[in-house]
């Protein structure tokens, strides 16, 4: 018997998008797509779902396979496109129904990807993602269609936004010194504007090593969140500014450089102690849902529906060997197949 990691719809996606093909191309990535627009017009209006429609040259230029291998192929980017819009694709190298398309939208033919989020009745939601072959372009551009539209946007795919977006503007790091990294890496791993973090020992102190957007949060108010939780009897500061702004707050004697940090071999601790464990997560994600589980929480409110869907079976079904995710990049370690 064979038990999919994920929900059915994917599978049924990839049985019927490519007919004739034996292999999806790689331009395309991991979504399973619909080929023919009208249908997916159809489809649209009955599910009250935007289409989100790709314009690719298959085969294509190292732009276009490196946009459906990078893009196209992030596990919660293709659960977003498949669960929340009704994906088409129009080849733009080809002639018929696809190059109908193409006209319609005034679109260039052997083009790079471009990206147009549209209604059942074909008009544009939001302005078309063009010369942006990026996951923030392609994840911005679902958010911005979900809220003209009134839809609920998940807490996986507003995370995921937020931690390209900081990546994007430029994210800083400080390093708070405690008690006990595991209460840290909880109490910290929970603020908004957080986007990473990491427990382990500097000059033989426990610490956790925070990566924030400063954008969202400054560094006084991550020093402050640590001090009221008792995280923060000393800071490693990584640059001048820094080192000020933690000696006002602290004292000199309580504000140094950083040294060399060493990783505790237990990341993600109270996460660690779970089945999650075996769930692939960008790091802000995870960061939060170690914070949750160490409140007695569900993280289930900060994964997406495959996600958890992957940890039921790892409950499940315990014999299975099952990789460790913890710390490892998300889109290496997602297993597309099937479990036996």
């Amino acid at each position: 018997m064979r038990i999919s990691i994920f929900f059915p719809v994917l599978f049924l996606c990839f049985g019927c998008s490519h007919p004739g093909l034996s292999n999806t191309p790689e331009e395309l990535g991991k979504v399973g797509w619909l080929r023919d627009f009208d249908k997916g017009l159809e489809r649209a209006s009955l599910e009250g779902k935007p289409v989100f429609l790709l314009f690719q040259e298959v085969p294509g230029c190292s732009t276009c396979r490196n946009y459906g291998n990078n893009v196209l192929s992030h596990p919660l980017i293709v659960e977003a496109i498949e669960t929340l819009f009704v994906p088409v694709a129009i080849f733009n190298n080809k002639g018929g129904r696809d190059a109908e398309v193409l006209r319609y939208y005034n679109e260039p033919s052997w083009n790079n990807p471009v990206v147009r989020i549209v209604d059942h009745d074909r008009l544009n939601i939001i302005p078309r993602v063009s010369g942006n072959y990026s996951q923030l372009g392609v994840v911005q551009a679902m958010v911005f269609a979900l809220e003209r539209r009134g839809k609920a946007i998940p807490d996986y795919l507003q995370l995921l936004y937020e931690e390209l977006s900081a990546r994007e503007q430029g994210t800083e790091t400080t390093t708070l010194s405690m008690y006990c990294f595991w209460t840290g890496e909880k109490m910290l791993g929970q603020l908004d504007g957080v986007v990473a973090t990491e427990a382990g020992f500097m000059d033989g102190r426990e610490v956790v090593q925070v990566t924030y957007n400063p954008q969202a949060i400054s560094f006084a108010e991550v020093v402050k969140a640590g001090q009221q939780a008792r995280c923060a009897d000393r800071v490693y500061t990584h640059n001048e500014a820094q080192k000020a702004a933690a000696s006002a707050m602290l004292g000199q004697a309580k504000a140094v450089s950083k040294s060399s940090f060493r990783p505790d071999r237990e990341p993600k601790y109270y996460l660690s102690k779970t089945p999650y464990r075996f769930v692939p997560m960008f790091p802000l994600q995870a960061a939060r849902a170690n914070a949750l589980i160490g409140q007695g929480k569900s993280p289930e409110a900060v994964l997406s529906p495959r996600q958890v869907a992957l940890a039921k079976q790892a409950k499940a079904h315990p014999e299975k060997k099952w990789a460790d995710a913890i710390g490892k990049d998300m889109m290496s370690a997602w297993v597309w197949e099937s479990v036996e």
